[in-house]
């Protein structure tokens, strides 16, 4: 068996691994959040903004543009479908490239109504004059109360407001910090951390379930069942087995069924080694360094496969190439 693995090179291993990142890459973007297209200053696919209000906010981040080159876009969505609002205003602000490039002077406001979360997502260039600080205090102080009362128009009115402001030196970005700046919006500091699968419908537990299972599950018994590559694919899959089902099944389950991974699939192979036919094709990987075996070619360089995929997507408003480093604060209410 350990032979077998020597045989195995590391350019296969490498081909295999790519195929398995790429087909978990693909499984994300499936499950994510649309990034829609940057039609304009504010682009309101939730519609919770009045047509005045859209025009008054969409002026007032023009004039910002034209005076200091900073781009600030909004945008709300009804929901984020699971996705957390960090991860998913990383990918608007990559895709949108606010800011100039070389600058990152951008900023993105995301408000999400139906999920009661929103993000200021800032560049990499404005960090310095909008901190983390002084983005959760315009969360905490200008935007959240209003959303609770169910005014948009004010809260992300008074929120850009803010933040043209904070940006063009005439608001309060350098107060005191105290333990406030320090917890979440919600109301309490987080002092652990805490691991929560999403709230899904059962309906959406079993979509997801089938497509997670099916792909974790295909690569376990092409692992167990293929001499040379299968020990390498055991421990390759043991993050994924240990993350992936959370979205599906929560925490504590997940633990349990990492656990009959971890046990099972070492016994398995063992008693299948034992197979005639499994011993044959190891026997022929070893000897001409490729086998058929279960209706596969395997080869010492690996399996034969192939995929491809792309994806793109961009038109209307366009940013100026700028990028974020993840600086800025994030809400609820």
């Amino acid at each position: 068996m350990i032979r077998n693995i020597d045989q195995y090179s590391t350019a296969g291993r490498c081909r295999i691994a790519i195929f398995a990142i790429a087909m978990f890459v693909a499984a994300t973007h499936v499950l994510a959040a649309d990034v829609p297209y940057l039609t304009g200053r504010v682009v309101d696919d939730a519609e919770i903004l009045s047509p005045p209000a859209r025009d008054r906010i969409a002026g007032l981040l023009k004039a910002h543009d034209e005076k200091t080159s900073n781009q600030i876009a909004v945008l709300t969505l009804p929901t984020l479908d699971g996705e957390s609002v960090e991860g998913y205003a990383t990918r608007v602000f990559e895709a949108w490239k606010l800011g100039q490039k070389g600058k990152d002077n951008g900023v993105l406001v995301v408000v999400v109504p139906k999920d009661r979360k929103m993000r200021i997502e800032v560049g990499y260039g404005l960090e310095g004059t909008l901190p983390d600080v002084a983005a959760a205090r315009i969360i905490r102080n200008v935007m959240t109360p209003a959303f609770k009362a169910g005014d948009y128009d004010q809260g992300v009115g008074d929120g850009v407001a803010a933040i043209v402001a904070t940006l063009e030196g005439r608001g309060d970005a350098a107060g005191a910090v105290n333990l406030a700046d320090t917890e979440t919006s919600s109301g309490g500091s987080k002092s652990s951390f805490e691991l929560k699968g999403p709230e899904l419908p059962w309906y959406m537990r079993i979509l997801l379930g089938c497509f997670i299972f099916g792909i974790i599950g295909i690569f376990t018994v092409v692992g167990i069942a293929t001499p040379g590559v299968g020990w390498f694919l055991y421990v390759f899959l043991i993050p994924f087995w240990a993350m992936f089902p959370i979205i599906v099944i929560g925490p504590k389950a997940t633990v349990g069924l990492l656990a009959v991974y971890l046990i099972g699939y070492p016994v398995a192979k063992l008693i299948l080694s034992r197979n005639p036919a499994y011993q044959k094709a190891a026997r022929e990987l070893k000897a001409k360094g490729s086998t058929n075996f279960g209706g596969m070619v395997i080869t010492s360089g690996g399996s034969s496969s192939s995929s491809s995929s792309s994806s793109s997507s961009s038109g209307g408003f366009s940013g100026g190439g700028g990028s974020s480093g993840g600086g800025g604060a994030s809400g609820s209410w």
